[in-house]
């Protein structure tokens, strides 16, 4: 049986979004590219020797694409949220973000990853976002927390196969969990 998960890849524009999406699925790093509307991506996965396809949806960073967020966070079952670790502006975009998988989802145990890329600039421009920074605020949020470089392919498969195990971790009923309905959740 093949189970399809839906990811959204979410972030502003320029963090890496795609960058990170088209190296983990066809192994390749794009130096330029056009800002994104909206790439689909498929690509088979193994994860705890339970194979999945990923569809992968890349989102626009740019504003003037927000609306569509309400829509692919409806269908999204798990998010990537991605800032550039040498762009402190991009980490705080991510928040909103966040919040409103939030409020769109209504619950709180949303599969998420919160992803600091370009890892691999460190050493030719400041870093913005300190690691410690980019732990603190997974721990707030309850996700795990990675870096990572499109470029040198640096925790890229790593990060695929994290969230396809939040997912396959969050569809399992967990007993002491009264169901999200039962959480009164504005």
């Amino acid at each position: 049986i093949r189970h399809y998960k839906h990811v959204v890849v979410l972030g502003s524009g320029g963090v890496g979004k795609s960058a990170l999406t088209v190296q983990f699925v066809t192994g390749t790093f794009i130096e330029k590219y056009d800002p994104t509307i909206e790439d689909f991506y498929r690509k088979e996965i193994e994860v705890d020797s339970s194979p999945s396809v990923l569809e992968i949806l890349d989102t626009a960073g740019t504003e003037q694409f927000a609306s569509m967020r309400d829509l692919y966070i409806k269908n999204g079952q798990g998010f990537i949220l991605v800032y550039s670790l040498v762009n402190q502006q991009s980490f705080q975009d991510i928040k909103p973000m966040r919040d409103q998988i939030i409020r769109v989802k209504r619950y709180e145990r949303v599969p998420m990853i919160l992803v600091g890329n370009k890892v691999d600039l460190e050493g030719e421009r400041e870093r913005e976002v300190s690691s410690n920074e980019g732990r603190a605020l997974a721990e707030e949020w309850g996700c795990p927390f990675m870096e990572t470089s499109a470029k040198s392919k640096t925790m890229v498969d790593e990060l695929f196969a994290e969230i396809v195990r939040q997912m396959n971790y969050a569809a399992q009923p967990d007993k002491d969990d009264p169901c999200c309905s039962a959480c009164n959740i504005q």
